[in-house]
């Protein structure tokens, strides 16, 4: 007599039934934002609301006590100035040079490999060597600045050392070493618009600046608008040349705030404190942020 047939007990769900496919794909980062993004983020917040230091006793619960402490600081606000004026001073001709770069180099220069090593190279070296060269560049007796202000009769430059030109200095360094990627950018631009309406322009008699001002630079619109975005967070968050040129001074006239953050939590010893205006700065970020996308949408639509 043949024993009644038994179906098989289900087993568990698997993973793949339980989750989406898309979801499953997207675990592995999801996994590393929250090791590296999110568990970050919510220490440095509990962080910035105790009273921890560099010190043996364990940190206590303060509340909001660093967050308004901050400010009231007159010298975090003058740091943030400090930023945000580097900012203004960098990001215009790190865009309108790189964009007047990558022009020449697209005309059809002789020795094209050339010039666009020249342009891209500096982009290439550590801070470290940069900061060393163009301390060399600034000395105020053997560096090349001051000798060739010399020979034309000019008066030498305290370039780091005077609180009216250092900042500029810096931007000028800012300005030799990064523009090369900013020229990349809009070098593969340049090359990815058609042909076919430089052909159309020459047929109606169009000449060289007419194609700039009514073809080219139109056609750079979205890419000139990433490049401006990328290079104002950028400058925002301004440390390793200027930390290397003139270490804040003089008088703490070029000091950024992620300068005075680090001197207040690793010279100052509070950590808590320097992570409530990190984040003080941190939301001034993402509101400039969000105002300019707002802005360029608005002028997209």
């Amino acid at each position: 007599m043949s024993s009644p047939h038994v179906s098989p007990r289900p087993g568990p769900p698997s993973a793949r039934r339980l989750l989406p496919p898309g979801l499953l794909f997207a675990l592995p980062f999801l996994a590393l934002f929250a090791v590296f993004m999110v568990w970050p983020l919510g220490q440095g917040l509990w962080t910035a609301l105790t009273d921890r230091a560099l010190s043996a006793h364990a940190p206590s619960f303060i509340g909001l006590d660093n967050f308004s402490e901050a400010l009231g600081d007159a010298e975090m606000w003058r740091s943030l100035w400090h930023t945000v004026l580097f900012t203004l001073i960098s990001t215009v001709p790190l865009v309108v040079v790189a964009l007047g770069m990558a022009l020449l180099v697209h005309t059809g220069l002789p020795g094209q490999w050339v010039w666009r090593l020249a342009f891209f190279a500096p982009y290439l070296l550590p801070v470290g060597v940069v900061g060393l060269l163009w301390l060399w560049l600034y000395q105020p007796d053997l560096g090349v600045y001051n000798h060739l202000l010399g020979a034309v009769g000019l008066d030498r430059v305290a370039w780091l050392s005077d609180e009216s030109v250092a900042l500029w200095a810096i931007a000028l360094t800012t300005l030799w070493w990064t523009v090369g990627f900013n020229f990349l950018l809009y070098l593969a631009a340049l090359q990815s618009i058609p042909d076919h309406l430089y052909e159309a322009a020459a047929i109606d008699g169009a000449g060289a600046w007419r194609r700039l001002f009514s073809i080219t630079l139109p056609q750079l619109g979205r890419i000139t608008t990433v490049i401006t975005v990328l290079q104002l967070l950028a400058s925002l968050k301004v440390f390793d040349q200027v930390y290397l040129l003139t270490k804040g001074g003089p008088n703490n006239s070029t000091r950024p705030v992620v300068e005075y953050v680090y001197d207040v939590g690793f010279t100052g010893y509070r950590l808590g404190y320097a992570s409530a205006i990190s984040y003080i700065f941190f939301a001034l970020v993402l509101l400039a942020s969000a105002v300019q996308f707002a802005v360029l949408r608005r002028r997209e639509k």
